[in-house]
């Protein structure tokens, strides 16, 4: 299968079309944000305050990307283990986030609410961060500095490889590998 070409602006349009396994290439806006930083959106969302960005139709990366060398925006810019933010995106994904991008398999509570909201799960490829941060057009921090690399940015990718983990039916292309 050739990889689809698609954009963060349209992802309604193609958002359904996709399956899981299937291969992409991403183009628009999207947001990192680790460990660190969602503890802090999430803290800010307890508190009845706005997130950094507008959570609603949002891609959020899980990366934190290494300073910047050699005339590009970022550094290497690889995915982090996807499972440990579990924990927080099923409230992200209710609350209107369109897609998550990381590496490795999510929960079930994940996949669930993936399901409910029509959402994606991406995965990029561990272990290629140099290549991905080639991809990367521009990057701001543009919340919580004092968190160096796991600081919330914002950046513009352009043709971002990525496959799809979870289609919006709630399809899991890892539960289909391990059948």
């Amino acid at each position: 299968m050739a990889d689809k070409r698609v954009t963060v602006a349209d992802f309604r349009e193609w958002a359904r079309e996709v399956k899981a396994g299937d291969r992409i290439l991403l183009s628009g806006e999207i947001h990192t944000a680790r460990d660190a930083a969602h503890k802090r959106i999430f803290a800010a969302l307890d508190r009845g305050e706005k997130p950094p960005f507008d959570i609603r139709g949002a891609f959020v990366y899980y990366a934190g990307p290494t300073p910047p060398r050699g005339g590009m925006p970022v550094g290497s810019c690889g995915p982090t283990t996807s499972s440990r933010m579990d924990r927080y995106a099923p409230r992200l994904y209710l609350l209107g986030l369109a897609a998550t991008i990381g590496k490795g398999p999510r929960s079930d509570e994940v996949r669930e609410a993936i399901r409910e909201t029509g959402s994606l799960y991406l995965c990029a490829v561990g272990g290629a961060g140099a290549l991905a941060a080639q991809c990367i057009e521009s990057s701001e921090v543009i919340a919580y500095g004092d968190l160096g690399c796991e600081s919330v940015k914002r950046m513009t990718v352009r043709d971002f490889p990525l496959f799809v983990g979870i289609d919006a039916s709630g399809v899991s292309a890892f539960a289909e590998i391990k059948r």
